[in-house]
């Protein structure tokens, strides 16, 4: 599946301060991770973001937010976000802002190898 390269491009220049920032290429797009943990990323011209389960009902709530589901099952702690919903850079930054606030509450992951 293609991803919008423009919003990735986007994130990762709203990212390119936070520490331990990097780019994977998962669920079929890319995916921004802080410290090996998810906070936000791009599935065809969708924004993804990780809220965690806590906040996940008051972010379906805002505008242009939806249940992230791929495979028939939404994927609880995670939304889409419509294009319409990430047009200015303000609104890009405050879904990512969200994102990063939760991947940086977890424990940094271990890397393997």
């Amino acid at each position: 599946m293609a991803y919008d390269l423009t919003l990735a491009a986007r994130i990762a220049d709203l990212l390119k301060g936070q520490r331990g920032a990097q780019q994977k290429q998962m669920f079929g797009g890319v995916c921004f991770l802080l410290r090996g943990n998810m906070c936000c990323g791009v599935a065809g011209k969708k924004l993804m973001v990780r809220v965690g389960k806590e906040q996940y009902e008051s972010a379906l709530q805002k505008p242009h937010a939806k249940p992230m589901d791929l495979t028939g099952r939404p994927l609880r702690g995670f939304v889409f976000v419509m294009p319409q919903g990430v047009r200015t850079r303000k609104a890009l930054k405050a879904w990512a802002d969200l994102g990063v606030r939760y991947a940086t509450s977890l424990p940094a992951k271990r890397k393997s190898g």
